[in-house]
């Protein structure tokens, strides 16, 4: 019985530790969904979306542009931001957008290309 044991603690505590690295930890998470963010809290949250290609992508009056961003459930938001350019965000396949939700568009502080 005492061999059992001495072989089910140690790949119990393995497996608590790959699970709590795996779920909570890692930091290499995939595409965000804009369900997660309160249309009525103006705090920035991250979110790595898809660019939308088939949308074109301008440059707004105030200094910054617009796109247009899918999540992993198909959702199509209106982004805008500044500080990046154009042709990043047409070169680029998906961003990680740090910002918060309004009504009828996301708010993006800041935008990191990928």
């Amino acid at each position: 019985m005492k061999n059992i044991q001495k072989f089910i603690v140690p790949i119990l505590v393995v497996l608590v530790v790959a699970m709590v690295y795996f779920f909570y930890l890692n930091p290499n998470k995939g595409i965000g969904s804009f369900a997660d963010f309160d249309t009525n809290n103006n705090a920035n949250k991250d979110v790595k979306v898809y660019v939308a290609q088939e949308r074109e992508v301008l440059p707004d009056p105030q200094g910054g542009i617009v796109f247009y961003g899918r999540d992993r459930a198909g959702q199509v938001v209106k982004i805008q931001a500044g500080g990046v350019t154009v042709e990043q965000i047409r070169s680029a396949e998906t961003v990680t957008l740090r910002g918060h939700l309004h009504k009828d568009y996301f708010h993006a502080a800041e935008v990191i290309p990928e």
